[in-house]
């Protein structure tokens, strides 16, 4: 059964680390069939938050808003991948995705967090748990946390110790779940709102 993926990346910084992380989730998606949609709040660059999309009139968002809101629309769940900015969530992060809302609902998400360091982004991860919560995202009990992100993965996301591929597959397997579940449900009994 092939699933639709919105992988979510929100950092702004000039060497970003962290996009290894969202390469090597990209590619285990890729192998495991998923439809793969990267949103890097670099590319998309909608600027801090003035008006949501629901805010403007149909037809009436900048094409690259619309052109990812039909992806989170269409999605079956998302990926998140985010690093630990000051114990919190990254800022680009949360203003790219803070403006949709509706898209969202009744899909699940998958968080992936790094640091540099040995707490691997948790205390971030802890924080998006609210957050996508919040937001109609049911998120998955599973957290995948790469410490040391520079040693673990190169500089193209490929892995350097066989371990982060095999803890990445049972991740993905529960992810998965999820996403197969709440599809079924929205297809078969529609969503309660």
């Amino acid at each position: 059964m092939a699933f639709k993926t919105v992988v979510f990346y929100g950092s702004y910084r000039r060497d970003r680390n962290g996009v290894r992380a969202a390469q090597f989730i990209l590619d285990q998606l890729t192998q495991r069939n998923h439809e793969v949609v990267f949103a890097d709040a670099l590319e998309y660059d909608f600027g801090l938050l003035d008006r949501m999309y629901k805010e403007y009139d149909p037809g009436q968002a900048p094409p690259k808003m619309e052109e990812l809101a039909e992806h989170i629309r269409t999605a079956d769940g998302f990926v998140v991948v985010a690093g630990e900015y000051n114990h919190s969530i990254q800022p680009g992060l949360s203003n790219l995705m803070d403006h949709f809302l509706e898209e969202y609902y009744f899909r699940p998400a998958g968080i992936i967090c790094y640091s540099v360091g040995g707490f691997g982004g948790v205390r971030a991860a802890m924080q998006l748990r609210v957050f996508l919560s919040e937001m109609g995202m049911p998120t998955i009990s599973s957290i995948f946390a790469i410490s040391r992100i520079t040693d673990a993965l190169d500089a193209d996301g490929k892995p350097q110790k066989e371990s982060l591929t095999r803890h990445v597959g049972s991740f993905l397997d529960e992810f998965e779940w999820y996403e197969e579940a709440l599809r079924h449900q929205r297809q078969e009994k529609g969503t309660p709102f």
